[in-house]
């Protein structure tokens, strides 16, 4: 932490109750330049934000900085979370830090004069004032990245579970249609899911559904092999379907052996082979 030199705390109090003095014209100013590429979006939620950063301005001039960086953190984590929340980018909170960096500094350069301060007490308190705001950007900035990834993750972890959906249609047969390429991530999940909910559901049977894959290559077949033989081993019998004529002939000019995996034409066939294949057992 720096460390700076004395200056009169009345002179620092009443600098500090200036600042505070016009927190709501400092506040009223700032829509009117930060939000013209975002009109009517944010006014109304950054009030209470924008109140709250002016405070911590004007109080790091009096208050011991360890203090007003706490604060700071706290702020930084909430206009985040609303900037997030609403789907705004960043700049729209470093505008107005910006913002509010110039006006203050230019009140503490006023109110220097009218005290006759030292300029060793101006750079103080000029100093002391532009840690806190340079803490501001450093600290929003981090949260804003590691928060925005983290929902980007979420939600790729969302679409990712519902591109592969084990649906239960009867009390023994479970479908998983697949749809687009599978990667190796895609893969995984394949093997995870079908492991998972197949056992959860106590599936007999488990319909896997090819007709929306493009591609079948020797990992996607691997894949699926072994797919089939874990389900194997917990007692389910795996089934494909959709199989295309051109799917086929590259699974048999790469070598790929389907004779102990039973395939069908179409789902529709698979279902209805099952079905008379339970009721006659």
């Amino acid at each position: 932490m720096q460390s700076y030199m004395t200056i009169d705390p009345y002179k620092a109090q009443k600098i500090s109750a200036k600042i505070l003095s016009l927190q709501d014209e400092l506040v009223e100013q700032i829509p009117s330049v930060s939000t013209q590429k975002h009109p009517g979006q944010i006014n109304d939620k950054l009030i209470k934000w924008r109140h709250n950063l002016i405070e911590i301005y004007a109080l790091s001039i009096t208050e011991d900085l360890e203090v007003s960086f706490e604060t700071l953190k706290e702020w930084g984590t909430n206009a985040v979370d609303l900037l997030v929340n609403s789907k705004l980018p960043i700049e729209i909170a470093l505008d107005e830090v910006r913002i509010n960096r110039d006006t203050i500094g230019t009140i503490i350069k006023d109110e220097a004069e009218n005290f006759n301060l030292s300029l060793d007490e101006f750079y103080t308190i000029l100093s002391r004032f532009n840690f806190v705001v340079d803490r501001a950007i450093h600290w929003m900035s981090i949260s804003y990245s590691r928060q925005y990834s983290s929902r980007i993750h979420a939600a790729e972890a969302t679409a990712l579970e519902l591109s592969i959906p084990l649906i239960k249609v009867t009390e023994e047969i479970g479908v998983l249609p697949l749809v687009g390429d599978i990667d190796t991530k895609r893969a995984h999940e394949l093997m995870n899911k079908a492991l998972t909910k197949g056992t959860d559901y106590n599936l007999s049977f488990l319909i896997i559904d090819l007709s929306g894959v493009p591609i079948i290559d020797t990992m996607v077949a691997d894949r699926i092999f072994k797919v089939a033989d874990a389900l194997k081993l917990s007692g389910i019998e795996t089934v494909l379907t959709g199989i295309r004529p051109e799917i086929a002939q590259t699974m048999v000019q790469i070598g790929i052996d389907m004779k102990d995996i039973p395939t069908f034409a179409s789902l529709h066939h698979a279902m209805r082979d099952l079905q008379n294949h339970i009721v006659h057992v």
